[in-house]
């Protein structure tokens, strides 16, 4: 059975970024599905679910983020920017861009501008709050710039609202989050969890 991933997730987030190869990786060797959704997770998952943005977490939690990025990092051999330029950055205009992609190119194309976009801020230091550098980001990868125009629609609102309101649904707090049949795995240090259920009965 050909199983689909609820992938939820911000675009400026770091723990996305170290997982999200990973998981187009496993995408591809299990022929499973995704639908790719970015999410408001700031302004309308924390209040819901409790969560901080960085700059309000006690320092604690503050210094030990940055010791397991770097850990995390150095373990899936991906490169990464601890402290980066332009973060913490407002991710908005770029989950709008990703959705845009998808309705006109397909959940491919959306994981590909996605994966550009999270090394753009986590390896490239790059301002994806800037048009101009997703209007770059989306020529790297060959895709077309109508897209941009799209990304401010409507229609592009909606599906944003409503990702953003499934993930509200579905229990997720955090990114990212992946969603298998119901079933939700917080977090990149979940993939594991997240291949096994891709295998089952595949």
């Amino acid at each position: 059975m050909r199983r689909t991933v609820d992938y939820y997730f911000a675009p400026q987030s770091p723990w996305a970024y170290l997982g999200h190869q990973r998981l187009a990786n496993m995408l591809k060797a299990t022929g499973s599905a995704v639908r790719v959704m970015p999410v408001d997770l700031g302004g309308k998952v924390f209040p819901i679910s409790g969560g901080l943005p960085i700059g309000q977490r006690a320092p604690q939690r503050q210094a030990y983020r940055l010791v397991e990025l770097k850990r995390f990092g150095e373990f899936v051999k991906v490169p990464l920017v601890l402290k980066p330029k332009y973060f913490p950055v407002g991710g908005d205009d770029a989950s709008r861009l990703i959705i845009a992609v998808d309705l006109h190119h397909g959940p491919d194309a959306a994981m590909a501008i996605t994966g550009a976009i999270l090394s753009a801020v986590w390896a490239q230091e790059r301002n994806i709050a800037d048009e101009k550098v997703l209007a770059t980001l989306m020529d790297e990868q060959g895709l077309s710039a109508k897209c941009l125009e799209q990304a401010y629609s409507q229609a592009t609102q909606v599906r944003y609202e409503h990702y953003t309101q499934a993930a509200i649904d579905a229990g997720v707090f955090g990114a990212p989050s992946y969603v298998i049949d119901g079933e939700l795995f917080w977090g990149q240090d979940r993939l594991d969890f997240v291949e096994r259920a891709l295998h089952v009965n595949n």
